[in-house]
Formats: C-alpha cells, sequence, structure tokens
C-alpha cells in the first residue's frame, strides 16, 4: 500500500522564519495520526504546508504520489475536509451551511436526502432542530460537529483536524472517536488532548519544527 500523504525532507519559511526544517514522515490511508508538541513547534503549519497554505522551501510534499504544485493543490483540497478550531460555516443557518457544498456542479448530483442530513447529525450527536438555527447562534463545538457533518456529506476520506475536540463535552468527544474509528478515514491531527492522542495509531513529536 502506497501513502497517501509524504514529506520527504520538507523545509518552510515563513517572513524569513523557518517554521519547518527537515520534516519526513508518511501516513498511508486508513491510518490515524497526531502531531504532538508544544505551541509554536509547527504543528498547525504541517497541515497549512500539506493544503498549500506555506511555500515550501525546500523538500517535496507527495500527495497519492504526485508531488504537492500549485497545479496539483486543488486535488488535495477536493480531496480533504480540514477543520479548524473555530470553523467558518459560511451561511445563515445551519442548514444552509450543510447544503452550501452541495449548489457547485462537483457536487450537484450528489445533495443528501433530508433522512441522511438526519442520520449523520444523530452519529455527531447533535439534535435535528439545529439544522433550522442561525450559525451564529451555535457554540464552536456545535461548529466543530457541523463542520466534521459537512465532511462526512460529501464522502471525504482524509481529514486533517486542528484541535478538534477543545471545545467538546465527553459525549460529543466520544461521538467524534467514534466517527473516526472508521478504518476507511485517513487523519491528520493536532491536539493537546491525551484522550484523542490514545486513541491514534502514530504519534508524531514536534519541536521548533523539527520531527524528533
Amino acid at each position: 500500500m502506497s501513502p497517501i500523504i509524504r514529506f520527504d525532507r520538507v523545509s518552510v519559511t515563513v517572513h524569513e522564519k523557518t517554521i519547518l526544517s527537515d520534516v519526513s514522515f508518511a501516513l498511508l490511508p486508513g491510518e490515524k495520526a497526531v502531531l504532538c508538541g508544544k505551541s509554536g513547534s509547527g504543528k498547525s503549519s504541517v497541515l497549512k504546508t500539506l493544503l498549500g497554505l506555506h511555500p515550501i522551501k525546500s523538500g517535496t510534499v507527495y500527495f497519492q504520489q504526485q508531488p504537492l504544485t500549485p497545479a496539483s493543490v486543488q486535488t488535495v483540497r477536493s480531496c480533504t475536509a480540514y477543520i479548524g478550531q473555530e470553523p467558518m460555516l459560511a451561511a445563515e443557518s445551519v442548514r444552509e451551511a450543510l447544503l452550501l457544498p452541495f449548489q457547485f456542479k462537483a457536487h450537484r448530483d450528489h445533495r443528501p436526502t433530508e433522512s441522511r442530513l438526519i442520520e449523520v447529525l444523530q452519529r455527531l450527536q447533535l439534535p435535528v432542530s439545529i439544522l433550522s438555527r442561525q450559525s451564529s447562534r451555535i457554540s464552536g463545538g456545535e461548529k466543530q460537529r457541523i463542520a466534521l457533518a459537512r465532511g462526512l456529506l460529501l464522502g471525504k476520506k482524509l481529514y486533517l483536524l486542528d484541535e478538534v475536540t477543545s471545545a467538546l463535552d465527553a459525549e460529543s468527544k466520544q461521538a467524534v472517536f467514534d466517527v473516526f474509528s472508521d478504518p476507511e478515514l485517513t487523519v491528520l491531527s493536532v491536539t493537546h488532548d491525551p484522550e484523542w492522542v490514545e486513541r491514534c495509531t502514530i504519534i508524531f513529536e514536534l519541536e521548533a519544527g523539527r520531527l524528533t
């Protein structure tokens, strides 16, 4: 089996400051990996580099065995769900936020049914009534789970997660753990949550932009 993600001696410099230095690792489909380290160690920068948000100074990032280039980065983004600590839902209501991607040509033929919407919400311990609520009036933890629900509805297989359990209570956190126990989903995450770390099969330790 070939890696879905591979960093080969990747260094990244932003505003003349080196934020990643000679980073190498690989992640196979279905693996659950977590990036650990102190604040400022470069954890989130790994995710942003994969998404093409940071220019690579040296080395190569491979996605599905293809080198990351300005042209190929769109392929990465189309296959990936990135969920940060405060996701942007980009719609007035939760229902509109969930259905927003299905307005575009690429997903128009895969618009989910009402029963599918409800099923995904229930998996994530979200009430059906949340569909009619304003996006501006839901909590950070609810926003994270709505963003995750949108990824599931789109059939995303790769998830880049940045402190995705930080605003969740125990029951909601367990629901998220259960979703990502799916062997078909590949996860590269950033967290300080020891419960999340325990459930990951691979732990990458970062210190000052280097994998230790």
